[in-house]
């Protein structure tokens, strides 16, 4: 096993990468900015070390200073959580080259699953469901993108290739606006990517957002755990998640399962790694793959037992997978909700000092936080400050167990979504099962 672990990132993941390293015997080395100095992981590692001002760019983006704190503390890994350098290929590059293991997939695997053109090539290839698209990017050939756009049938969706979070998409429904918006969405895709590259997919109206969490060792061993859906989402943004999906056609959920399985052997893909899908009338649509952990990675863990962190320093390790497919078994249903410190009435951030907090417990609950009584949330990065996860017998026990939890939650001294929380857990449509992405947003807007 790894015998030191270099956690480049903070909050919640950073904890919970450190409790794994520690069960697993690995020592760990915390790095922070100087705001962050008092976070809960900071305290806790074997060491820490100072990477730079509050600025995310001057420290937790800063490549040499992280390879720096490695040299200096002798680390032999690197850690990089979810955000930040997570996805950045060079990052995990220069980790390689500097003689130290990067606890994720291969470079190489990193561009490729960052090029969504490249992406969807290679998942047609290994057997993947795909959305009716392009095929490729879109050139300046008006009549070719309009010819392409009336063989799928509108409305249309463009899409920046190295896009994310929500950004560089427009929807087009008419070929009135096809060339405007083609040309929009490129310079969008230029100015916050660096890439102006984009494709043309079949815009799906009423789909619900589910993915696929996987494992592969990059020896030719993977195995999926199962799926979780994640249709509860604001402005791109995942509020509420659930595994297994509620309602999907079983058929068609096998065969993708396997897909994804399929394709991780193909790629030679290493570590953890989530096929993310959008689902309608009993078919899926691959749209992207996310090289690295996921922020709601709990509910797989707790409806499979499997330690998806623990796999990870385990595959970085050298080691194949210590489970096989047959060892994964589907138990129960578990939720995760994401307790962000912002105002349930309007969503701006609300950071300050957390005066006193509660933690709910119980059989079959889970509190993902780095958040303490006396605590100071900064108001320099993401406002999510823990995740609630419950895990029952089936999905009507766990979501009760998740309205309980909720009700025990106390945050006090800054505002939090709780309330939102509260409301989406009782909400009639989402205990039905099967909402779609646009139900949150619909929600808020009729509120």
């Amino acid at each position: 096993m790894l015998e030191k672990v270099l956690i480049a990132n903070r909050g919640e993941i950073a904890l919970r990468i450190l409790r794994a390293c520690k069960e697993l015997g690995i020592k760990t080395v915390a790095v922070y900015s100087k705001i962050d100095k008092d976070l809960m992981h900071v305290k806790l590692a074997d060491e820490s070390v100072c990477i730079g001002p509050n600025p995310s760019s001057e420290s937790y983006l800063n490549i040499p200073a992280l390879i720096a704190a490695a040299e200096v503390t002798d680390s032999v890994a690197i850690h990089p959580g979810y955000g930040f350098l997570a996805e950045n290929a060079a990052f995990a590059e220069q980790v390689e080259k500097s003689g130290f293991k990067f606890i994720g997939p291969r470079a190489e695997t990193i561009r490729l699953m960052g090029d969504k053109v490249q992406a969807i090539k290679a998942m047609v290839k290994s057997g993947v469901p795909t959305v009716p698209g392009s095929g490729g990017p879109l050139d300046d050939d008006d009549e070719r993108s309009h010819a392409v756009a009336r063989k799928i049938g509108y409305p249309i969706i463009i899409k920046a290739a190295a896009g994310g979070g929500g950004r560089g998409m427009r929807v087009v429904h008419s070929e009135a606006s096809l060339t405007t918006s083609i040309a929009l969405t490129k310079n969008e895709a230029q100015m916050f990517f660096g890439d102006g590259t984009v494709y043309m997919e079949k815009y799906l109206q009423n789909p619900r957002h589910v993915e696929v969490q996987v494992l592969a060792d990059g020896q030719g061993n993977a195995v999926h755990l199962y799926d979780r859906d994640c249709s509860l989402q604001r402005r791109h943004q995942k509020v509420l998640e659930e595994a297994p999906a509620p309602g999907l056609d079983e058929t068609a959920r096998a065969a993708c399962l396997k897909s994804c399985v399929d394709a991780c052997i193909e790629i030679g893909y290493r570590g953890a790694g989530t096929f993310e899908f959008l689902y309608e009338d009993g078919n899926f649509y691959f749209i992207e793959m996310n090289t690295r952990v996921q922020v709601e990675h709990p509910v797989s863990e707790m409806v499979t037992g499997v330690d998806i962190i623990r796999e990870q320093l385990n595959i970085a390790a050298g080691n194949k997978l210590s489970i096989t497919q047959d060892d994964v078994k589907l138990n129960g249903h578990a939720f995760e909700c994401r307790i962000n410190a912002e105002n349930p009435e309007n969503f701006m951030p609300s950071p300050g000092l957390v005066t006193h907090m509660h933690a709910p417990g119980g059989l079959g609950v889970r509190w993902d936080s780095h958040i303490y009584s006396g605590y100071n949330v900064p108001p320099t990065y993401d406002s999510m400050i823990g995740k609630l996860i419950t895990h029952d017998k089936d999905r009507k026990a766990a979501l009760m167990r998740m309205q309980s939890a909720l009700d025990e939650l106390l945050i006090e001294g800054i505002k939090t979504n709780i309330p939102l929380q509260k409301d989406l857990v009782r909400d009639g449509h989402f205990q039905q099962g099967g909402v779609n992405i646009h139900y949150l947003e619909h929600k808020l807007e009729n509120k």
